[in-house]
């Protein structure tokens, strides 16, 4: 180019030609006329001619859309035809010069004619371009035409000075109109490089721009994020909520990106089958002649050692193969890493070049300090070299952060979409998946996959391109070294080496001992998962301290291993403090030994200085980036495995709308597993359009299966099946979302509220509206955890109706609900006069009294359809159906008492009520009073009013006004700040001794670290005092060797020892807190356990602790190092350039600002982050829970696209945190990058009065500057996030106890001796502002006495006994046991004293001797005794293990009966006065109940034994029975004469089919 520039610029006479060196070398530099005129005009052309054509490719499009033409537009496009103007003016006048008259003829240099020729062909270019941006849609600026202005004027400031002078010089205008045109171009390019930084937003994007500034904003906004001060200043005002969070771009919505990598997925996966495929084809040729040429056939005459190599390979082969074969690797690899590079593959290549850019510019900076140190030393350069020198620092270090800031969102972003395909691609898979594939994967397994190994590619992704780029920066350091110190910076650099194996060991031991922390950790969880579980037989038995000092057992071990891999960790950090010291000492030790000319001037010292530290950023990442590998190979693999697992096949069942049966199965046999035995056996079924169709038989005998085989859920090995229409399935198991009521039972349908309205009645749902708190729009919660198994059932009995299908495949709707309820849903809803009467509908059911109704029964025995017919010809014919009815009519009351024990009412079934017609129910007695009771007890187990019996129907109206309402409050999320108070809780906790102490070691640390840095300063002067190096004595070199190293060694030791006693601090934080959390929830009221779910204080215990364990120290630690650290460097600066302190308060000032801002709007973005992220796990739990109802009505695609709102909701947050840490980091660089120019340009104004030695040291370290900004602030947010977490266990440890455990006045040893029980006008209700549950009871139970307590449902029965526990404490009166007041004494004294059998049979996981004596009280003789006595001891026996045989979390490697023996056997052990049955028989057989109503008999028969009855029959030999009306006593007496008084009692015994007949003599 230089020789081009001469060859134009021959012909300026006057002009100098390149005349560089006399040009620089004076006080007042200037470029040549040629060089102005040539370089600088073509630099800023050549960059336009080069960026811009792809932009104009949208202009020779046939359909290119004509957008609307802007005021901004036309500007612009008029500014640029005055410079065409102006270009063709100044080619005028060059030739009018050329060929005008004699006088005026001049001959002017081609560059005169080239330049304005260029300037108007690019002009005319421009003008294109703002055409094309124009026309592209959502483009509102060019970037490339945004650089293109700026480089103009840019170069153009040279020629500018130049004119200028020249004119100030020659006191005229050498030639007028090439230097009035120059003037006026120039002010038309700034107005251009201003107008070109605006925006111009089409109309159709301003909506738009509203709900995502980043659309509307232009070039120079979108590099800085300034479009995104909008959101900060919101954050920082108020905190900010979901409906704050901006639209999703379209590559960033999930739907775009699930698209993209589906396609590239489906084609990797085709090829990876592919490869599979080939590989077991060649894996058999292979192991064919192996196998066949093994053993003798080889020949005896082979060489045995060939003989026992050869059969070791084929056992080698054999063991692939059979690998292959069971599965292990039976699946295609190698395709997931390579779908989402291909997916994503411009963005990689994108942030690559970013990257490599970035990469480069910062070496850039050391070589730089260099020149300036240089400088400084050489008095005789010029000064304007300093300020170039200072302002090339600046530029460089803008440009390398824009870069960074850059590449850094694009690598976050891509992470996030990383994240988002994945998970995905996880939820599509579980809606496809077939149920072989379902049976290897748990809900909590694809969670995991969702979640855990979703991030783990995120994590990843972020960080992906160091893979490369860190062994790219080695390199170039270890280069630029060895230029600087020679083959000594090898010695540096095997310390560094070395030290990668010694973090490699201490890696792998602090591994083992997170494994074992994590394996105390679990079994912690496990037993607090078990106390939540149990939490109330914990209480009635009065055994929370066995528990509590169990959990701090394991307490104790998790923070003992913890203990010791601090000190590991404290290793591992003074080596990384130790790391500069060492490896700066190596080199500069090594390079002052080898040579006495080698002396360390400030030059060589501080260059080397600035580049270890950029080598430290690559040898400290890369091996946690291949770390982070290995993990996410793991996931990859877990991901590879299930994404590639095979789908369910939607061909089984046929749509063929010609069939004239409505549902046709012919010649069918399925199985659940491909290669499994068949469930059903050559089943053949035709149904007729309209018909009910009842299935019955026994139990196992495939009726459920029928019903799955007809969805298309198992593999049909033979036959067919098809359905003629729509499906709506109802489940054995009831599933409803998480949603409110309404939205449950339109599942997606349009509303009609006649229809609605309609459904509910028949469903029998309208009485509860009453007592929900907002009646069709209460949010129902997950799993329908705030309603009945009753009214789940209802809800999902009401969705299928809803859905106006044309078939109906109903699985025992009937069997969750009472017999009543029963019966009102099949005449309203199933049978022939229901709403269904029209559908076809298929019914498994047990209940008989049904079945005279249906058109057709189908009889299943052992999977195959024995019989097929009409009542009356079934049960004439005496085959399977008659059996069946035979054995049901035994059982059935027996069953409905079972399934009534969940609160719903008893009725007796039997075949001799066959007759009665349906209509003769009374509906508003036996279903709407009923369904009242039912919920108003669900409403007083979740702390609602419970007597809300006669509410009155309620409006629309009145649903709206209490919407909202919740059975169980939502969760209390934090906002704005974190109090101090809450870290002064965090540090008394620690220790205030603990706190103080390694805050003053870092501190004094941070003053080793100056000294040490003013020590190599003062080192780098020896060169001046010893210019000649063989002078240079050699104990003086000795000694500034042995002082660096001592003084870097001391700030390793500092660290160490700050670390160990921040560690013994934080285990004494984590210690206390624990303990305090744990005790407190102990002695929390069972209120709020009724009222709290247990996944909230879990989380305190996990997740919560988790940070108060692992996080919060770290961050602490880097907060006070760092803050130390700038501190340091800042007083570093401050003393070697004593100006720079003018400009530290500003910054500060400016820092705080920025700090303030980013900090409030992060803080609240990662609690959205969070907040937003769970409703993703628990649509995806719900969904695979109700895989089957969502398959079966179709609604695959809708739970598609509500999973992808999910996401992008949760996409949003994630986005605007990932732009707000951008805006702080480019903001903070800045402020490090004027730290750095200032230190420079106030060392270049002192530079007479300063050594280069400081020069060097204050801004190589302000270079670092930028680094240490970032880590603060991120460290800061991050410290703030995790304290939330004590701010959360002190919430939990803090919440009001129950009454004191014990008491200063406590009963007397054997108390209660006689067991009688007063209760003196007892009153009692759950919650101070809520109605009494027990109106003023008043009863005298004498000692001995056998009492029976009935009731309906919600009658106060439970209450009662709640109560006699002070499990809820008196509002009004008092209870006497043996004359005692029992409020007067301590909880544990009073139930330690009292024995009960629950309803549930709750056991803990342990041994089988915990489970009956916590305390150990008791020997073995005696629990044996017990075991004998509670018909256990056989079994016991028969138990390798014994008593110490480990009972299986919730007691399942036991069977019902079982337990609830062991929990017989557990109150026989007591031999308390008192006895307390709570349906103790409820959930258990007959043959089990019979052996506890025996035992208790004769054990208990000298204790007062209070018996809540369900099944009426086991209290009619009671001394009396109590009956229990809306929490009072309506009836008390013997029960020959409560039946003989036909009250409430004989209503009760007539219900459960109980006459007077039946009843025997006390």
């Amino acid at each position: 180019m230089l020789l081009f520039s001469f060859f134009i610029c021959v012909s300026l006479h006057d002009l100098p030609l390149i005349q560089n060196a006399s040009l620089l070398n004076r006080t007042d530099p200037d470029l040549t006329v040629c060089v102005e005129r040539t370089v600088l005009v073509w630099v800023p052309l050549g960059f336009l001619w080069i960026s811009v054509p792809w932009q104009l490719n949208i202009l020779f499009k046939k359909n290119s859309p004509k957008t609307h033409i802007s005021k901004l537009y036309i500007s612009k496009q008029v500014l640029v035809s005055l410079l065409f103007l102006s270009a063709v003016a100044e080619l005028a006048s060059s030739f009018g010069e050329d060929y005008g008259s004699e006088e005026q003829k001049k001959k002017n240099p081609p560059v005169l004619f080239i330049n304005p020729s260029i300037y108007a062909v690019s002009w005319l270019l421009v003008m294109l371009v703002h055409e094309a941006v124009r026309r592209r849609e959502k483009a509102v600026d060019s970037g490339s035409l945004f650089l293109f202005w700026l480089l103009q004027i840019i170069c153009e400031i040279f020629p500018f000075q130049t004119l200028l002078r020249d004119a100030l010089n020659s006191d005229k205008v050498l030639d007028p109109p090439h230097f009035y045109l120059f003037y006026v171009s120039y002010g038309l390019k700034l107005v251009a490089l201003m107008l070109s930084a605006i925006a111009d937003v089409p109309p159709d994007l301003r909506e738009m721009t509203k709900k995502s500034p980043e659309v509307g904003a232009p070039f120079l906004s979108r590099i800085t994020f300034n479009w995104f001060n909008r959101m900060i200043f919101t954050g920082y005002r108020r905190p900010l909520v979901q409906e704050d969070m901006w639209e999703l771009s379209e590559k960033d919505s999930t739907n775009f990106i699930s698209r993209e990598f589906e396609e590239m997925m489906k084609q990797e996966l085709r090829k990876a089958h592919s490869r599979l495929q080939k590989k077991k084809m060649k894996m058999k040729k292979i192991s064919r002649p192996e196998h066949q040429q093994n053993g003798l056939n080889k020949g005896i005459s082979q060489d045995v050692l060939v003989l026992v190599d050869q059969s070791e390979k084929s056992e080698k082969k054999s063991k692939r193969e059979n690998n292959l074969d069971s599965g292990e690797e039976d699946y295609p690899h190698s395709w997931l890493i390579l779908s989402i590079a291909k997916t994503f593959k411009w963005v990689l290549l994108e942030s690559a070049v970013l990257k490599l850019v970035q990469d480069l510019l910062s070496f850039v900076s050391p070589q730089l300090l260099k020149l300036l140190i240089g400088f400084t030393q050489d008095k005789s350069v010029f000064t304007w070299r300093g300020y170039l020198y200072a302002s090339l620092l600046l530029i460089v270090a803008i440009v390398q952060s824009v870069f960074l800031q850059q590449f850094t969102q694009r690598c976050f972003k891509l992470g996030m979409r990383v994240r988002a395909a994945i998970s995905a691609a996880v939820y599509k898979k579980a809606l496809t998946l077939s149920n072989d594939a379902r049976k290897e994967s748990t809900i909590g397994q694809m969670v995991t996959l969702m979640s855990a190994d979703a991030q783990r590619f995120n994590e990843v992704t972020n960080f992906i391109h160091l893979l490369w780029s860190c062994p790219v920066q080695i390199v170039l350091s270890v280069g630029f070294l060895w230029i600087e110190l020679g083959p000594s910076v090898l010695a540096g650099l095997l310390v560094m080496i070395l030290m990668v194996p010694i973090n490699g060991l201490l890696a792998i031991k602090s591994k083992s001992y997170q494994a074992k922390c994590m394996m105390y950790k679990d079994k912690r969880m496990k037993m607090l998962n078990e106390i939540l579980s149990g939490i109330k037989i914990l209480k009635l038995y009065a055994w929370e301290p066995s528990f509590e000092a169990q959990v701090q057992g394991f307490r104790k071990q998790e923070l003992e291993v913890m203990r010791k891999s601090a000190f590991l960790s404290s290793v591992s950090t003074f080596i990384f403090f130790c790391a500069p010291a060492f490896v700066s000492l190596a080199s500069f030790a090594v390079f002052v030994s080898v040579s006495t000319d080698n002396i360390l001037d400030a030059e060589k010292a501080f260059t080397s200085i600035s580049l270890f530290n950029i080598l430290r950023t690559p040898l400290g990442m890369l091996p946690l980036l291949i770390s982070a590998m290995v993990q996410m190979s793991v996931s990859n693999r877990r991901l590879e495995k299930f994404l590639s697992r095979e789908d369910l096949n939607t061909g089984a069942v046929q749509r063929d709308l010609s069939y004239s049966s409505a549902v046709s199965v012919r010649d069918g046999t399925f199985s659940w597993n491909r290669d499994g035995s068949p469930v059903l056996k050559n089943v053949s079924l035709q149904v007729s359009p309209g018909a009910l169709v009842a299935v019955v038989g026994a139990v196992g005998s495939g009726k459920s299966s029928l019903v799955s085989a007809l969805l298309g859920e198992m593999h049909s090995l033979s036959g067919s099946v098809n359905i003629k229409g729509d499906v709506a399935y109802v489940p054995q198991q009831a599933w409803v979302q998480n949603a409110t009521l309404r939205d449950n039972v339109l599942f997606g349908s349009d509303p009609d509220e006649r229809r609605f309205c309609r459904v509910l009645e028949a469903c029998a749902l309208e009485p509860d509206l009453d007592l929900l708190p907002a009646g069709v729009q209460t949010e129902i919660g997950e799993k329908g955890i705030n309603l009945s198994g009753g009214q789940k059932q209802r809800v999902s009995l009401a969705r299928a109706v809803y859905s106006s299908a044309d078939i109906y495949l109903l699985d025992d709707p009937l069997s969750a609900v009472d017999a009543h309820v029963g019966k009102h849903l099949f005449e309203k809803v199933i049978g022939p006069r229901g709403l269904l009467k029209d559908k076809t509908r298929i019914l498994v059911t047990h209940g008989i009294s049904f079945l005279p109704y249906v058109d057709e029964i189908v009889v299943l025995v052992d999977g195959v359809v024995s019989e097929v017919g009409s009542y009356s010809s079934l049960r004439a014919s005496k085959g399977a159906f008659s059996e069946f009815l035979d054995t049901y009519a035994k059982e059935e009351d027996s069953q409905d008492q079972n399934q009534s024990a969940s609160g719903s009412q008893q009725v007796s079934v039997g075949v001799e009520h066959h007759d009665l017609p349906l209509n003769n129910i009374k509906t508003e007695d036996s279903v709407s009073l009923l369904l009242k009771k039912e919920s108003v007890k669900h409403a007083s187990n979740s702390n609602r009013d419970s007597q809300n019996r006669n509410v009155p129907q309620r409006s629309e109206g009145d649903a709206d006004e209490r919407k909202g309402r919740r059975l169980i409050e939502s969760e209390t999320v934090q906002t704005g700040r974190v109090k101090f108070s809450v870290y002064l809780q965090y540090l008394s906790s620690m220790g205030w001794g603990y706190a103080s102490m390694f805050a003053v070691v870092y501190f004094i640390q941070s003053l080793a670290f100056i000294g040490q840095n003013l020590w190599l300063s003062d080192w780098t002067n020896d060169a001046l005092r010893y210019p000649n190096g063989s002078s240079y004595p050699a104990h003086i070199r000795d000694m500034r060797v042995g002082a660096y190293g001592g003084l870097g060694v001391a700030q390793g030791f500092l660290v160490f020892v700050g670390t160990l006693l921040l560690a013994d601090g934080a285990i004494h934080a984590s210690r206390t807190l624990h303990s305090r959390l744990l005790s407190n929830i102990l002695r929390a009221p069972m209120l709020f356990f009724d009222t709290t779910p247990s996944g909230r204080v879990v989380n305190r215990f996990a997740k919560d602790m988790f940070t108060v364990d692992e996080l919060i120290p770290t961050a602490l630690r880097s907060v006070i190092l760092k803050l130390l650290e700038l501190l340091a460097t800042l007083v570093l600066i401050c003393l070697a350039v004593p100006l720079f302190t003018a400009v530290v308060v500003p910054l500060i000032i400016i820092y705080h600002f920025v700090e303030r801002f980013y900090l409030t709007t992060s803080r609240q973005l990662r609690r959205l982050d969070s907040v937003s992220r769970s409703p993703i796990y628990s649509l995806f739990g719900e969904t695979v829970s109700g895989l089957s109802v969502i398959r079966a009505f179709g609604h695959q695609e809708r739970f598609l696209q509500q999973n992808r709102t999910t996401i992008d909701n949760n996409l949003k947050c994630v986005c605007q945190l990932i732009v707000s840490n951008r805006w702080m980091a480019i903001r903070l660089e800045l402020l490090g990058n004027l730290v750095v120019f200032f230190s420079a340009l106030f060392a270049v104004i002192s530079r007479d009065s300063l050594d280069s030695g400081l020069v060097g040291l204050s801004i190589s370290y302000a270079l670092n500057v930028t680094l240490t900004l970032n880590a603060l602030v991120r460290m800061t947010s991050q410290l703030e996030t995790h304290v939330v977490s004590v701010e959360r266990v002190k919430e939990y440890a803090e919440i009001p106890n129950e009454a004191a455990w014990t008491s200063e006045r406590r009963p007397a040893e054997d108390w209660p001796s006689e067991g009688t029980i007063w209760f003196q006008d007892y009153k009692v209700r759950y919650r101070p502002q809520l109605d009494l549950v027990l109106h003023g009871i008043t009863c005298h139970i004498h000692s001995k006495e056998k009492i029976g307590i009935v009731g309906r449902t919600g009658a106060g029965k439970s209450s009662l006994t709640n109560c006699l526990f002070r499990i809820i404490e008196a509002a009004d009166g008092r209870i006497l046991i043996d004359g005692e007041n029992i409020a007067s004494m301590g909880l544990h004294d009073l139930r330690s004293r009292l024995t009960i059998i629950p309803q549930d049979p709750v056991l803990f996981s342990g041994s089988l001797r915990m489970n009956l004596d916590p305390f150990e009280k008791f020997s073995d003789e005696d629990i044996w005794k017990v075991l004998d006595l509670a018909h256990l001891k056989e079994y016991v026996n028969s138990l390798e293990a014994g008593l110490q045989h480990e009972i299986a979390e919730g007691g399942e490697n036991l069977s019902v009966g079982q337990r609830q023996l062991l929990c017989l056997a557990r109150a026989l052990l007591r031999k308390s006065k008192i006895l307390i049955l709570d349906e103790a028989t409820a959930a258990v057989d007959l043959e089990t109940d019979d052996l506890i109503q025996t035992t208790i008999r004769r054990e208990f028969s000298h204790c007062t034994v209070l018996t809540i009855a369900h099944r009426i029959n086991t209290i009619l030999d009671s001394s009396r029975v109590m009956v229990l009306d809306a929490g009072r006593i309506v009836e008390f007496g013997p029960p020959d004469v409560l039946l003989q008084k036909r009250g409430h009692f004989y209503a009760l015994a007539k219900d459960a089919g109980i006459c007077k007949t039946e009843t025997t003599a006390l």
